[in-house]
């Protein structure tokens, strides 16, 4: 066997597995917590603050909010600066939430732009970057998980009546992108655009089976395209159908509860949620 070779499974065998999400920072044996967009009234720092007050461990953050009070009209995303990165890891670490994914983001099919996001995840030690790229992106987007070992998680929104071309919704063509491909390219499982894209979310997760990487988990009071959120296991979209799936799996990926309802006083709704998945095991 050749030293290339060697070095060649070398790599591949450490490529295989990013470190897993600690069980400190797991609730009802997830990895729980919230996609800071549930916050967006809000600063970056007020998310990691009301994450913690929810009871939520890990949070997942999203590319435009503004960072904190302190530095004013600074934005977090992958521009930010190595000082405000020492910042925003001390306000985690004050509040002891683990930062696991950032997006929705773009990875364009554009070296520099999209080595941008997986050089910033590595500096902030996030585990996934959460994007809705095209199909021509998808071999610079392995070549970069392999570098970086930063996995990519394909996440679906809306199914678009009046945009055929729009096709990630389907879990199906999801599937079509990621099967042959490195295994930490996967989905981002939003269960809430599933349901209002007419898809029962326990069909889609079964279809993605081990691809499955994290998850924006919504419950909407309506199985339809105008459903909003409610407090897990109040609402149409099977809960406790869709944690039995994940388990099924042996699904070690977090969980984001992606609260797009009730804005500005969230935390008791969120916070409900997190009861739920803490219950959950003695169910």
């Amino acid at each position: 066997m050749t030293a290339g070779v060697v070095l060649t499974l070398l790599i591949g065998a450490r490529a295989v597995a990013v470190e897993p999400i600690p069980d400190a920072y797991r609730i009802g044996g997830f990895a729980l917590g919230c996609q800071a967009y549930s916050f967006n009234r809000f600063t970056a720092f007020e998310a990691i603050e009301k994450t913690a007050q929810a009871g939520g461990k890990v949070i997942e953050f999203y590319p435009g909010q503004r960072l904190s009070a302190e530095t004013g009209d600074v934005r977090l995303d992958h521009s930010l600066s190595d000082e405000n990165i020492t910042r925003l890891k001390a306000k985690l670490a004050q509040h002891h939430v683990l930062a696991v994914n950032y997006g929705v983001v773009g990875l364009p099919n554009n070296e520099a732009q999209s080595r941008a996001v997986f050089r910033f995840a590595r500096k902030m030690g996030i585990r996934a970057i959460t994007s809705e790229p095209g199909p021509e992106a998808m071999d610079l987007i392995e070549r970069l998980v392999r570098e970086y070992d930063v996995k990519v998680a394909i996440h679906n929104h809306p199914r678009q009546p009046n945009n055929p071309n729009y096709k990630i919704w389907d879990p199906n063509y999801v599937l079509s992108l990621v099967r042959n491909r490195d295994p930490r390219i996967g989905a981002c499982a939003d269960t809430g655009h599933w349901v209002r894209s007419g898809v029962r979310p326990v069909d889609a997760l079964k279809i993605l089976r081990g691809r499955i990487i994290s998850s924006h988990l919504k419950d909407l009071h309506v199985f339809e395209r105008g459903g909003h959120d409610v407090p897990f296991g109040t609402g149409v979209s099977d809960i406790k159908g869709i944690l039995d799936e994940l388990r099924r799996q042996r699904f070690d990926g977090n969980i984001s509860i992606e609260y797009e309802h009730n804005w500005n006083n969230s935390v008791p709704d969120i916070a409900q949620c997190v009861g739920f998945v803490r219950g959950y095991v003695t169910r």
